[in-house]
């Protein structure tokens, strides 16, 4: 490891968990409250820029003339430079730091806002939203990073739910804010709201600095030659999901040729970090087993949220529906996304990530059975119920998702730091699209079988359709005087209708195949229990030595909310730790124990340092009947702790062993306080037995020294 710059003089506690993250020092409470309103307004400026240009997007195309692939180029142009500025942000942090990284990602997306303003052509569109998609990547990243800074590393868990979440509120926030920002029709408020929120994030960014972490040396030349393979071939990929719906998947021969493109390129460049030294991506942890289940998990969980951006809001444009009417639909979702982030917060840690999960799936399984059987008659306030559980559940799985990716990363080693993230941010943008492709494409598809069923039932000499076109005519009665004119109107208008009732069934075929999909993969989950239970079981193992979530912490920049083993709570109090607990035999065959305690600067709960006073090392000794009581303690721990590995819940607590270090804390608390009266004691008595002597020794002195003559 090749250090840039000398890392400060940091404490303990202080330390960056990894290189390119950012140490962890005190803040006063105001200084919190500043990095948490920072973080919150980087998040939102990540993610509302993509969020208002999908809102209003028919809006969008109308005013400036845009064919359909033309508005699917611009969603592309999003994704691609999301996707691929993933795989620069966590090296470029690391090596030059998180704040440039920000400022030019920030800088060039709010120069491109005001050039589109000035501009208001397609090219410049195209420009900003790619743009949008490379601030989107950094704002995500930097936003977590701030939140982490707001509340001490105590919990820089709960942070880090908070952190991802603030940005899932950028989409429902963007169809409350568009009815405002649309007012008159005018498109040009959207990108000045977009600049100025740029504006305001470089401003705070360059303002309230993030602390300064490690910089090592990262980049190598195979790196760029990776991404030279990775940008084209992750771009080709993405054109043909975002343009194989409007051309069809079978009718365009260029789809299959920049499909055969984005293989060889991707696979070329994989091929290279397969068999590099230091790869960016590590091919082989993508073979394992649990790696393959995390993929197709956050795949699936992300195309199931589509169910809400794609089926929700596609049903209700196909009903005629605006975003003002929609609005206090999305009041409601952004209500549930806030319950979710809440709920995920206040429950997050490792012994919860699953069941976190599985309530997500439950109730993306849910809200989607509660959308079967609309009918056109159904307006926005009949999907609050379901929606608004949706919701809840997008607000959950995030956070678990994240740190279950990372936990699996960490497995192998810091050195899957990257290809754990790159992982997590490419599944859950190209499940998004692929969620969007699959669904409209099924969609389409049985619409068009319903259509054809309608219509073959509408039969002209059928009383009940010859009355219906009947009325449907006289509708155009006043617009024109000729019979075949009206009849071929009214015709129109029914075909209109048949249309709209198809696209209603076809609509809830939708949502019956994200709830079947919702429902195998939690019976594939709950099938799968035993090894979730296992890997639980390996977890525990490997994070009992450190008595903490330390595993998971090393990659979100914090330390442990918890300690879940033997570590010392005096240790919190007294800045010291127990480093050695052996029995040993007594006199009389009696156990003894022999603890020492080292001196330490560390404060494991917090970062206020006042009031904590520092306590030399010292050795106590424990024997006698206390010592065996221990040593029969221990033992019970012990057993209780393989019997907790055997069980169903491998990550529940250890009564015994949390009772035993409440006593060793106890009696080290005890002896330490005892110890320092004592020396107390003994200071205070010194003066007194002293000053006889000295003044003895004083007296002596002179009258050893001759007379002094006057002179």
């Amino acid at each position: 490891m090749i250090y840039l710059r000398r890392p400060p003089d940091w404490e303990e506690h202080e330390k960056p968990s990894l290189p390119g993250s950012p140490a962890m020092p005190f803040h006063k409470p105001w200084v919190r409250v500043c990095y948490g309103l920072i973080a919150v307004l980087i998040a939102l400026t990540g993610g509302l820029g993509n969020a208002l240009f999908t809102a209003n997007l028919p809006t969008i195309q109308g005013q400036m003339g845009l064919t359909v692939t033309e508005a699917a180029w611009l969603s592309g142009a999003y994704v691609m430079f999301n996707v691929t500025a993933n795989l620069l942000v966590y090296k470029f942090r690391q090596q030059f730091g998180m704040r440039l990284f920000a400022e030019i990602g920030l800088g060039v997306y709010a120069a491109l806002c005001v050039l589109h303003l000035l501009l208001g052509g397609y090219d410049s569109l195209i420009l900003l939203r790619a743009a949008s998609g490379l601030a989107a990547a950094t704002c995500s990243s930097l936003g977590t990073l701030y939140m982490l800074q707001a509340a001490p590393r105590t919990y820089v868990l709960k942070m880090l739910v908070i952190g991802v979440g603030v940005g899932q509120l950028a989409a429902p926030l963007a169809w409350v804010l568009s009815p405002g920002l649309l007012y008159n029709s005018d498109w040009h408020n959207l990108y000045m709201f977009e600049a100025g929120l740029a504006l305001l994030s470089f401003a705070a960014v360059v303002v309230l600095k993030l602390p300064p972490g490690v910089f090592i040396k990262t980049f190598e030349k195979l790196d760029f030659l990776t991404m030279a393979l990775m940008v084209p071939g992750l771009g080709l990929l993405i054109a043909v999901l975002v343009q194989g719906y409007s051309h069809w998947w079978l009718d365009t021969p260029w789809l299959a040729w920049m499909l055969v493109g984005s293989i060889v390129l991707l696979s070329t460049a994989l091929y290279i970090e397969h068999h590099r030294r230091n790869p960016m991506l590590h091919t082989r942890w993508f073979t394992q087993a649990p790696t393959i289940r995390f993929v197709v998990g956050a795949i699936l969980l992300r195309f199931l949220t589509t169910e809400q951006t794609y089926g929700m809001v596609g049903l209700l444009r196909t009903l005629g529906m605006t975003p003002d009417q929609m609005q206090p639909l999305f009041w409601v979702i952004l209500l549930g996304t806030l319950v979710g982030i809440a709920v995920s917060a206040s429950t997050f840690g490792l012994p919860h990530l699953g069941k976190q999960i599985l309530g997500a799936i439950a109730l993306f399984a849910v809200a989607a059975f509660l959308d079967l059987h609309r009918t056109s008659l159904d307006r926005p306030a009949d999907f609050f119920l379901s929606q608004f559980l949706l919701a809840i559940g997008a607000g959950i799985f995030m956070g678990p998702l994240m740190l279950t990716g990372v936990i699996q990363g960490l497995k192998y080693g810091p050195n899957h730091m990257l290809t754990a993230i790159v992982t997590i941010s490419m599944t859950q943008a190209m499940g998004g699209l692929m969620g969007s492709a699959l669904l409209s494409t099924y969609q389409l598809h049985r619409e068009q079988v319903y259509s054809v069923a309608l219509v073959a039932q509408l039969d002209p000499t059928d009383p009940v359709v010859a009355e219906r076109l009947k009325i449907q005519s006289q509708i155009y009665g006043r617009v024109t005087p000729d019979p075949a004119m009206r009849a071929n109107q009214g015709l129109l208008q029914l075909s209109q209708i048949v249309r709209r009732e198809a696209n209603v069934r076809a609509y809830n075929d939708v949502f019956a195949l994200t709830a079947a999909i919702a429902v195998a993969y939690l019976l594939w989950l709950l099938g799968v229990v035993e090894r979730l239970r296992k890997a639980a079981a390996l977890v525990r193992a490997l994070t009992w030595q450190s008595g903490n979530q330390g595993a998971a912490a090393a990659a979100t920049d914090g330390a442990p909310q918890r300690a879940s083993s033997l570590s010392s709570q005096a240790a919190d109090r007294s800045q010291s730790a127990v480093n050695e607990a052996q029995p040993q035999a007594a006199a009389g065959g009696q156990p003894r124990f022999t603890v020492v305690v080292e001196e330490s600067q560390t404060d494991a709960r917090g970062d206020d340092l006042a009031g904590y006073a520092q306590v030399p090392g010292q050795t106590l000794v424990i024997e006698g009947e206390q010592a065996l009581e221990l040593s029969q303690a221990a033992q019970a721990a012990q057993l209780q702790e393989a019997a907790v590995l055997a069980s169903r819940d491998p990550l529940q607590d250890n009564e015994p062993a949390l009772a035993l270090k409440e006593r060793l804390e106890a009696g080290i608390g005890q002896a330490a306080k005892e110890k320092a009266a004592q020396e107390q004691a003994s200071r205070a008595a010194l003066p007194t037995a002293t000053e006889p002597a000295s003044k003895q020794d004083a007296q002596a002195e002179a009258q050893a020294q001759p007379a002094r003559k006057p002179d």
